[in-house]
């Protein structure tokens, strides 16, 4: 699986919000990143290396369910000591470990206006998914 990670933040300027000092993204530059993300899973379809992919939903979105005291505590998102949350995934089925992470490098040339300030920041996860519980190490 391979892991893209964003914050509210992201998900603010991707949406056309200018927040903390970050300016919004033109319609220009949202598209040149859709294409590439296109492009990037089109290619994974004809190699057949493509399982699933899914964006999620912005983190104001989201619902943390845990336990206080035995019962479960629903708290809305977005939560402050987070930055970073999943944004989405994108399974693949290839030959190697190795390969998937080439696959995933890939994403480095994602286009990002230049006021964005991702060449620090950007990173993405791939990680194998097991087919059951004989297969944890």
């Amino acid at each position: 699986m391979i892991m893209l990670y964003g914050s509210q933040r992201d998900y603010d300027v991707l949406t056309g919000k200018a927040v903390e000092g970050r300016a919004a993204w033109t319609p220009e530059e949202i598209g040149a990143l859709h294409a590439f993300m296109e492009k990037w899973n089109d290619a994974l379809v004809e190699s057949g290396e493509f399982v699933d992919a899914q964006g999620l939903d912005a983190p104001v979105h989201t619902r943390r369910v845990r336990l206080e005291n035995g019962v479960p505590v629903v708290t809305d998102g977005p939560y402050a000591e987070t930055q970073e949350v999943l944004a989405g995934y994108t399974i693949v089925e290839c030959d190697s470990f190795d390969r998937a992470t080439e696959l995933a490098a890939r994403l480095a040339g994602t286009p990002h206006p230049e006021h964005a300030g991702l060449d620090s920041e950007w990173y993405v996860d791939v990680r194998p998914i097991h087919g059951g519980v004989d297969e944890i190490e």
